[in-house]
């Protein structure tokens, strides 16, 4: 299938294009980028150089793609975006590359990024990821399979959403979120209970998201210390991958980081 480039697109020399590539007017795609089969950019786009494109991605107008990160340490050395296939970026995203720390940004296939959103530089999301409209992650975020992030939530750098989490509208996301949650809070996120309705959806089970309830009812209100409280979960829960996944969450962050605590009546 042929590629369709407006007269008025600006392309690099060196930029690799797909087969079925649409490149709307006005649209600019730098030397040193690679676009997949099937991706539609509409017009007033800018792809920098370091960007690499999956396949059947939908890029909205007014997107900025693989610009220099907005960290004052950057400076200069190649980096790289990747964005996997079927993602659809709406007006006015910006994708900003990774710095020497990781020397890439890492964004997975078939999410959805709402308008005006950002994803600062280093940061790894996964696949299936909502994010919706005005919310900026800070550089070096991680962020699961699955999750949803509300709009104008603001997530904090190096702040960890584990999968299938839900992070409410207008939050202030500067603690990690552990996995299968709800949080969200304007002070600072907090925990909400089991994103249940969520976790239906993707085909858990009743007696999986029991399990999981129970795992947090002990880390979050039975009142233990949280090294105890990963060791009741541990000794008196089935070792489940849920269960493993919550503890390696919490495990992997117990020196130095700061996690979301539930709401205090």
């Amino acid at each position: 299938m042929q590629s369709t480039i407006h007269p008025t697109a600006v392309i690099g020399q060196s930029a690799i294009l797909g087969e079925g590539v649409t490149v709307g007017p006005y649209t600019v795609i730098e030397d040193d980028v690679e676009i997949g089969d099937g991706t539609t950019i509409w017009p007033h786009v800018h792809i920098a150089s370091g960007a690499r494109i999956g396949r059947a991605c939908k890029i909205h107008s007014g997107a900025v793609l693989a610009n220099e990160p907005q960290d004052l340490k950057f400076s200069g050395e190649k980096t790289w975006l990747y964005v996997g296939d079927r993602t659809v970026i709406r007006e006015c995203v910006t994708l900003n590359r990774g710095t020497k720390a990781s020397g890439k940004t890492v964004i997975g296939s078939d999410n959805l990024f709402m308008a005006y959103s950002h994803v600062g530089h280093d940061c790894v999301i996964g696949n299936h990821v909502v994010v919706a409209n005005g919310v900026p992650f800070g550089g070096h975020c991680e962020v699961g399979d699955h999750v949803v992030v509300g709009g104008l939530a603001a997530v904090h750098q190096f702040v960890r959403i584990g999968r299938f989490s839900m992070v409410g509208g207008l939050s202030r996301g500067t603690l990690d979120v552990p996995p299968f949650v709800m949080a969200s809070g304007s002070d600072s996120c907090r925990y909400e209970g089991l994103n249940a309705i969520g976790l239906k959806r993707r085909g858990f089970t009743s007696e999986k998201i029991t399990l999981i309830k129970d795992a947090y009812r002990i880390i979050f209100q039975s009142g233990l210390l949280l090294v105890n409280a990963l060791e009741k979960v541990k000794s008196e829960l089935p070792q489940e991958e849920e269960i493993i996944e919550i503890l390696n969450f919490f495990a992997s962050g117990l020196h130095g980081r700061k996690f979301i605590k539930p709401f205090k009546n």
